[in-house]
């Protein structure tokens, strides 16, 4: 039986707290977190420091800027580990990291979870598979409005802005499923709650196999449309079970989450519809990932690690810095 440590106590990592307490292949070491108010059954430990157990992997579920020291201090003393996303606060903090999992020999994975998404896997397996031909664009859309109490914390009013929240999960789904990003073009749009923060925008994307791309985004929008409220996948937000990503291809077309495929020949005959089947999803992403991490810990190959994580935070670092850059030339007096 694994022995994990969960360090970090916010909603995620409650989650992790409560998933790994009730899987049979692992038993939890305790809870590293500095937030004594944090009611949890489980033991206690004020920072991983403080941990003298044997552990054999940790869940690293703290702010996206602790990440990398974690995660170092994971690797310093032989720990197998699992970050949340984004892997890191920077590119360059990703790249240090890597270097030093490599160095100390142990094994990560990073908390993408959506990979794990039947749904998901499925319609990687229709395109790989050639159903709708070579595939030409992609069209996705996410907007929500989040509380005022969500930016209540400052870090969320300056700094918080849905790229690296929110738009990081679906840059990750669309290199897991179209391919590597080449090159992208973000536009910001416009300021609803009156802060320098990023809010809305929208991305124009092109991938190294030829296809493009975009993406509509928001947080100031109340709307149907987006991952968590088309599949169900997080308990927090409500579910709509809405498409909210569109794939054309040389012989058809196909939408997620719904799986709704389109054949036709040209624009002068209708285009068919047909309903793909949806796999059942057995274990929710979350649960089936750590099956996946206790996988990875026994050496089986991660599903994404630092290494292939920090690509994608390579990509969402692009897009949000061509956010700011063009959102302060608006900005700026003339």
């Amino acid at each position: 039986m694994k022995r994990i440590l969960v360090a970090g106590g916010g909603l995620i990592g409650i989650r992790h707290v409560h998933a790994v307490i009730e899987h049979p292949g692992c038993m939890l070491v305790g809870l590293a977190d500095p937030d004594g108010s944090i009611q949890i059954n489980a033991p206690r430990f004020a920072s991983m420091d403080d941990v003298q157990d044997p552990v054999d992997g940790v869940i690293i579920a703290t702010p996206t800027r602790l990440h990398t020291e974690n995660g170092i201090l994971a690797a310093s003393r032989g720990w197998h580990m699992l970050i949340e996303k984004p892997v890191a606060a920077s590119v360059n903090d990703a790249l240090r990291l890597k270097r030093i999992v490599r160095q100390a020999d142990v094994r990560s994975l990073v908390g993408h979870h959506r990979r794990y998404h039947s749904t998901l896997q499925h319609l990687k397996e229709v395109i790989t598979q050639g159903t709708i031909g070579r595939v030409i664009n992609v069209s996705l859309l996410w907007a929500m409005r989040k509380p005022n109490s969500y930016f209540e914390q400052n870090w969320r009013t300056s700094d918080g802005s849905p790229v690296m929240i929110n738009l990081v999960h679906d840059i990750d789904v669309l290199r897991f499923v179209i391919g590597e990003i080449s090159d992208v073009v973000a536009l910001p749009g416009a300021s609803i709650r009156g802060s320098d923060r990023i809010e809305s925008g929208a991305v124009a994307i092109a991938f190294e196999n030829g296809s493009t791309g975009t993406i509509s985004f928001a947080d100031s929008a109340p709307s149907p449309w987006g991952f968590e409220a088309g599949t169900g996948e997080n308990p927090n937000i409500g579910t709509t079970r809405q498409d909210m990503m569109w794939i054309t291809g040389t012989k058809g077309a196909v939408s997620f989450p719904s799986m709704t495929l389109w054949r036709g020949k040209d624009w002068g005959t209708a285009a068919q519809k047909d309903q793909l089947l949806r796999p059942k999803q057995k274990r929710e992403p979350l649960e089936a990932q750590l099956d996946h991490f206790l996988d990875v810990i026994d050496g089986a190959s991660p599903l994404i690690d630092v290494e292939d994580a920090t690509r994608t935070l390579e990509v969402t670092s692009r897009i949000e810095q061509g956010l700011k850059a063009r959102s302060a030339r608006a900005r700026a007096p003339t």
